[in-house]
């Protein structure tokens, strides 16, 4: 019982921020989640009701997606999706744990002296190719299109909600892929279902803060996420 009041507030918190960015909900629930359940189990609740998220959200938000990046997203993921559930087979998943986080550390110290960069349809794929392998290997495919999107200073509706209907495609080739050369468990899916009343309650706390966060706050918040997860990814791989 306490165990599940514990998983319940991490997804809870982690659902507002999903909501309300775009981003965090992985980045949030994976670590957290990890006091209550194995890392298989954690990983896969987390994809799970991602996608569940996505899914309610995404026909609310659809008219701010910018479909053609979404396209190059898309693309891109397709690519990167089986290179990384290659290395979660296979490779040593820490030492790509060590590499990412000193990469998201860096980036992130370059975004708060206010590094900037240009969007182009090659630099799109191949945001979506890293986010597709991070996604289907540890589980978190957020931290690519995180720095680039923040990079290039992307419009935060348009962020949120082009993201978030990546993610649902993304997330859906993770979990199959998952399934399919891994495995899955009755206790993830039970787990996740009893799961769903304090994630959908995240959303509509998240899609109410939303309104009330201006685009400068919104950079602050992606920062401190940034922040988190590579300092989480560092700690963990070592």
């Amino acid at each position: 019982m306490e165990s599940l009041l514990l998983a319940s507030i991490i997804v809870f918190f982690a659902a507002v921020l999903q909501a309300c960015t775009g981003f965090g909900f992985s980045i949030m629930a994976t670590p957290f989640l990890l006091f209550v359940f194995d890392p298989r189990t954690a990983i896969q609740i987390n994809i799970i009701l991602s996608i569940v998220i996505s899914l309610f959200m995404v026909p609310r938000i659809g008219k701010e997606v910018d479909k053609v990046l979404l396209k190059r997203l898309l693309i891109g993921s397709v690519i990167g999706s089986p290179i990384g559930i290659f290395v979660f087979l296979y490779l040593d998943v820490q030492l790509l744990k060590l590499i990412i986080s000193l990469l998201i550390l860096f980036l992130t110290a370059l975004l708060i002296f206010k590094f900037t960069t240009n969007r182009t349809a090659k630099k799109d794929t191949i945001g979506g190719g890293l986010s597709g392998l991070l996604t289907t290997s540890i589980g978190m495919p957020g931290p690519p299109l995180l720095l680039y999107f923040t990079g290039a200073n992307i419009d935060k509706a348009v962020l949120r909600s082009t993201t978030l209907a990546f993610y649902l495609f993304v997330y859906v080739v993770g979990l199959g892929m998952q399934i399919t050369f891994g495995s899955t468990s009755k206790e993830i899916w039970i787990s996740s279902l009893m799961l769903l009343p304090v994630t959908f309650a995240g959303i509509f706390v998240g899609q109410y803060v939303f309104h009330y966060i201006n685009q400068r706050v919104f950079q602050l918040i992606t920062y401190i996420i940034l922040a988190i997860t590579g300092l989480y990814l560092l700690f963990t791989s070592i």
